[in-house]
This record gives C-alpha cells, sequence and structure tokens, in this order.
C-alpha cells in the first residue's frame, strides 16, 4: 500500500530514535550489571527490548507503506557516566520520545492513515510507561538518597 511520503519520513525519523535508544539502553544496562546493580540492569534491559520491538513494528510499518526502513542512521547516544546520569539522560530522551510521537499521530490522524495513529498510539503508551518508570527512580532517589537507592538496586537486593 502506498503510503504518503512525509508520513513514511517521520516514521524513519521515530526509527532512527528507537534505534539509538536500544544502543543506549543496553550500554547502561550492561553498566549497571558491571557495578553489580542486578535489578537496575534488568530493568533497564527490558527498555531496551521494549525499544526493539518499537524499531520493529516500525519497520514492518514503514514496509507495508512501500517505504524503505533506515536502519544506517542513529541520533547522538548519551551515555551516564553515574546511574543518575543515565536516569536524567533516558528520561529527557523518553519525554522528547512522547513529544515526537504526539507529532507523528497528529501527522498520521491528518493524512487519513489509522493504521499508523494505532501503532503510534501503542508504541506512545510504552513511551510513557518509560518516563514514569524514570520519573519514579529520580524521586526514589530524592526521596531515600542515592546510597540508599543503590543498596536496593544491588545483587543482594535483587535476590
Amino acid at each position: 500500500m502506498k503510503g504518503n511520503a512525509k508520513l513514511i519520513t517521520v516514521l524513519n525519523q521515530r526509527l532512527a530514535d528507537e534505534l539509538t535508544a536500544i544502543n543506549q539502553y543496553m550500554v547502561h544496562s550492561e553498566m549497571c550489571e558491571n557495578w553489580g546493580y542486578g535489578k537496575l540492569h534488568m530493568a533497564i534491559r527490558k527498555q531496551a527490548m521494549d525499544e526493539m520491538h518499537h524499531a520493529e513494528w516500525l519497520i514492518e510499518r514503514i514496509i507495508f507503506l512501500d517505504g524503505a526502513p533506515t536502519v544506517s542512521k542513529l541520533n547522538a547516544i548519551k551515555i551516564g557516566k553515574t546511574v543518575p546520569e543515565m536516569i536524567s539522560n533516558d528520561n529527557n530522551d523518553e519525554n522528547d520520545a512522547v513529544r515526537t510521537y504526539n507529532a507523528a499521530i497528529t501527522l498520521a490522524h491528518e493524512v487519513g492513515d489509522e493504521g499508523t495513529v494505532d501503532l503510534l498510539t501503542k508504541i506512545l503508551k510504552m513511551e510513557e510507561g518509560h518516563v514514569d518508570w524514570a520519573e519514579i527512580q529520580r524521586s526514589q532517589i530524592e526521596q531515600m538518597g542515592l546510597e540508599n537507592y543503590l543498596a536496593t538496586q544491588s545483587e543482594a537486593a535483587a535476590n
């Protein structure tokens, strides 16, 4: 099915965002694993897997719309040096994702592509869940202090 060229471009931009997020989350996840924060490692790894699903769904949709998925483009990856910096970087990117998915949904409505609206809405809700998770982590760090927070994320806490 021939899709709207502008919408396909936007879908490819969202695909670049997702591919970037996968890489950023995987590095952050493995850093947490290396530091012994098993619970945090698994939580961030799950988000990387969510982003992989988003990328897969976007690729499927772009192909369905007779477009060419661009999988070779990544945005700047922002690797945090500390857990709070990781969470902050990821939260900022997720807030950007919420904004850009809302804009993409608006465009899909404008061009009358309700199938793409449904897909983008599904992804948007998952991205909002990632924002919520990061906000909870930031709140916990603020309320209990970084050291206590990190103690809850350690291998011993994960068991």
